[in-house]
């Protein structure tokens, strides 16, 4: 098997369970050398965290990335900071397009290593209904009954 440089390093999980994707992206941010190092080593909680564009920019706001060592952090890092994305000005006005003018919303789904860069994968989002939730843990049930049942013939 080959290795393909990408690994997982944080999720969101909720918002997987929260929203219907409509569409994805891909985007770097602009971090500092011990906010790298952090997520890294798997630090970091997208829950509650959302995209804002402004001024024809991107910015993740609500994530946390605590310091790696915390003693050898210097005082005025914020762990809530906002951080800015890094995606081309087509990538922004589509956005800003949808998320702005048909009420969607844009969250990060994970955070992840590609070759020795730091991505994030944001995502176009609608949110879902209680039925929606529902028939989605309906149907994960069904597969899994499914799986089970076939393992043990």
């Amino acid at each position: 098997m080959r290795y393909s440089g990408i690994m997982k390093l944080i999720q969101n999980k909720k918002a997987l369970r929260d929203y219907s994707i409509l569409e994805s992206f891909e985007a770097g941010m602009v971090l500092s050398g011990y906010e790298v190092k952090s997520l890294r080593s798997g630090l970091g909680e997208l829950t509650g965290s959302y995209v804002v564009i402004r001024d024809n920019e991107a910015f993740l706001v609500g994530a946390t990335i605590p310091p790696y060592q915390p003693n050898n952090t210097p005082k005025e890092y914020e762990p809530d900071r906002t951080r800015k994305l890094l995606l081309s000005k087509k990538e922004i006005l589509h956005l800003y397009n949808y998320g702005e003018k048909k009420g969607l919303t844009i969250v990060p789904i994970s955070v992840y290593n590609k070759k020795h860069k730091l991505k994030i994968d944001i995502a176009l989002v609608r949110g879902k209904k209680k039925h929606d939730k529902r028939e989605t843990i309906k149907r994960r049930e069904a597969d899994r009954d499914i799986r089970r049942s076939l393992k043990t013939k």
